[in-house]
């Protein structure tokens, strides 16, 4: 009987161990941190003018992964209160009582921190600065003032559109013209990306006191004009890779393509507003960037 019953407490205590090392991971969001590794790699792809150097694209991958991940826990632990009044959130390790907020903090600050000087070490230092700078835009801009402002949506996507900044330095060691356009694609997606999720969750955004466009614009007037403004501006910007040289007909074809089809979404979210159409778009903006991506990737010059 003894000898079953220590099997008993230490299989509770391994299940503990494994449920605790999963919702770490959590906290890191991997769906988020996939993107920006998938970003900083087109960025480190578009930005190469020679062969590319694999061990450097390695260091570079788990130095995002580690300070991605770090930031986005530390982003569920500043937010811990807001995620416990919302219904899409209050299943996640901190609300749901199943880590520590302290845990939370050393996990996420440890990961970040180091995150950030294994890249200065092993990739350079352009890179560790923007990466940095995306930590702390973050943290302490677009999070703070979603509580506070609509413009918290155009905040956000600053950090969120500098991976590909970070890839192109990482590549090249600066932050040209090249880095800027692939911003600009990022920044711009962003808009009806974010836009679309708040829509669909607008009552539980307000219930946690979130000031997102679609709380605070109750009839949608601006909310949809943003979101058309947004495609239409990613439209143009997404052609820029082939005005100046960088990708050939394919990607521009495609380019348009898909431009316009997001923006026909985009435009048909706008005039007839509803669960269905947020979704439709959120959808839409799903497949867009992988895609366009994978163009820009593909027909590279």
């Amino acid at each position: 009987m003894r000898e079953a019953g220590s099997e008993v407490v230490v299989t509770l205590v391994a299940r503990d161990y494994r449920q605790v090392a999963a919702d770490l991971i959590t906290l890191t969001k991997p769906r988020v941190v996939l993107m920006v590794l998938l970003t900083t790699l087109v960025g480190y792809d578009v930005g190469l003018t020679a062969s590319a150097d694999y061990l450097h694209v390695i260091h570079l991958l788990v130095g995002t992964l580690l300070a991605a991940g770090g930031t986005l826990a530390l982003n569920q632990y500043w937010e811990r209160d807001v995620d416990a009044r919302m219904d899409r959130t209050r299943a996640r390790p901190l609300p749901a009582g199943r880590l520590q907020p302290l845990e939370a903090l050393v996990f996420g600050a440890v990961l970040t921190l180091f995150g950030t000087a294994y890249l200065a070490a092993l990739v350079g230092g352009m890179v560790a600065l923007v990466t940095m700078a995306t930590a702390i835009l973050y943290l302490f801009a677009y999070t703070p003032l979603k509580r506070l402002s609509p413009l918290c949506t155009l905040v956000g996507a600053v950090p969120g559109a500098l991976p590909p900044v970070a890839g192109w330095a990482a590549a090249r060691g600066d932050v040209t013209l090249g880095a800027w356009v692939l911003f600009g694609i990022l920044f711009l997606w962003q808009l009806p990306h974010t836009l679309a999720i708040a829509r669909l969750h607008r009552e539980d955004y307000a219930r946690a006191g979130l000031r997102v466009l679609p709380v605070i614009d109750r009839d949608g007037a601006s909310t949809e004009r943003q979101i058309v403004l947004a495609c239409l501006a990613l439209l143009s910007v997404s052609l820029l890779p082939a005005v100046i040289g960088w990708t050939g007909p394919i990607y521009l074809a495609g380019a348009l393509l898909l431009g316009l089809a997001f923006t026909g979404v985009g435009i048909a979210h706008a005039l007839a507003v509803s669960p269905r159409a947020a979704r439709r778009l959120l959808l839409a903006s799903l497949l867009y960037l992988p895609l366009l991506l994978a163009l820009l990737a593909f027909d590279r010059i």
